[in-house]
């Protein structure tokens, strides 16, 4: 079964002793696309040139709510031409969202937010999002401002949350919070979801799978949460895996 890790930080530090043996490990497993969201503006001109190199990633370009106050005057001009120079790689413009949990007034984060949400719009680009306790706010600017598509990451809110998001064209984000028996209500939504709405993603080196917390999270356990996701559901995970690969395709479009 080939895989697609639809939100995989893998530019962090925590694959630089050596990105390409990471790769091979993830490819070995069965993971044969990831992508990379940006978050900063510094890694904006990092990301093509490190796809280049890993044959199947893509990017997305940025600005994370955790790095809106760190980003400079001038980061939406450049931000603009990030995407106006970028290839065929970039594939999304996030991650991009609102953290209740950040320090940053909301008002300054939903500024950001539609900035983004803005872009996207004007270019046909999917969104990849961030949503802290935020679900009910994200979805009042969707509503305004509504992409060619989306996908909130990691996501851990209600079905009925699920339910207005998938309205609106934007995928859950299935990633290794499912894997712990204690999160019954993502469990449970995520069941009761169409299998047309879900991606699946590891968020690594973040969100580590169940019995494998202090540790980095890792693309090659991907197809860890695919089985967490085809228990929940009472579904084969060779039936399952088809679909989420061509809802990987259909959102951000190779």
């Amino acid at each position: 079964m080939l895989l697609t890790d639809t939100h995989c930080h893998f530019d962090f530090d925590a694959f630089a002793d050596d990105r390409q043996a990471h790769w091979h490990r993830a490819r070995a497993a069965g993971v044969h696309r990831l992508v990379i969201p940006g978050v900063e503006e510094g890694q904006w001109c990092r990301l093509p040139g490190l796809c280049a190199t890993l044959a199947g990633s893509y990017y997305a370009l940025g600005l994370h709510p955790w790095w809106v106050e760190q980003a400079s005057s001038r980061w939406q001009a450049r931000l603009v031409t990030a995407l106006e120079q970028a290839g065929p790689a970039c594939v999304a413009i996030g991650e991009a969202g609102l953290d209740t949990a950040c320090a940053l007034p909301m008002a300054v984060q939903e500024d950001a937010f539609v900035v983004q949400l803005r872009l996207a719009c004007e270019r046909g680009l999917p969104v990849i999002m961030h949503s802290h306790k935020a679900h009910d706010l994200l979805l009042k600017w969707l509503r305004r401002f509504t992409p060619v598509g989306g996908v909130v990451h990691g996501f851990s809110g209600s079905l009925q949350q699920a339910e207005a998001f998938w309205k609106l064209g934007i995928h859950l984000g299935v990633g290794g919070t499912i894997t712990y028996a204690r999160a019954s209500k993502t469990r449970n939504t995520i069941a009761a979801m169409p299998a047309d709405a879900l991606v699946l993603e590891t968020d690594a080196p973040d969100m580590p799978l169940c019995g494998y917390q202090g540790r980095p999270n890792h693309p090659e356990q991907l197809p860890l949460v695919l089985q967490a996701l085809a228990d929940i559901r009472a579904e084969p995970a060779g039936k399952l895996a088809p679909i989420l690969e061509q809802n990987a395709a259909r959102l951000f479009r190779w």
